[in-house]
């Protein structure tokens, strides 16, 4: 099991939690932006997408969806990337 205090550990914990949200609509909508846009994120967004993922997933979908407004401390350009929602590849 990976040092979860590293920053690849703390990806690798985030990834799995992403996927792993309890509904299949959750986990493509925040899996699948997590394997979009991982690789390039600093520790800044790393710990934004951590302390979003403490959050309920419904929430989460309506940011994403923009059924209802996104709080102050997940505004910016992460959620912005993440309502664009072109990262969904759902399998058919």
């Amino acid at each position: 099991m990976p040092d979860l205090l590293t920053f690849e550990g703390r990806k690798q914990r985030a990834k799995f939690r992403a996927w792993h949200r309890g509904t299949r609509e959750a986990d493509f909508m925040i899996g699948g932006f997590f394997d979009r846009y991982h690789a390039d994120w600093t520790e800044e967004e790393l710990a934004w997408f951590e302390a979003l993922l403490e959050e309920d997933d419904v929430d989460v979908m309506a940011w994403a969806l923009k059924t209802q407004p996104t709080p102050p401390r997940f505004q910016g350009k992460l959620i912005e990337a993440m309502q664009q929602l072109d990262y969904v590849d759902i399998p058919r």
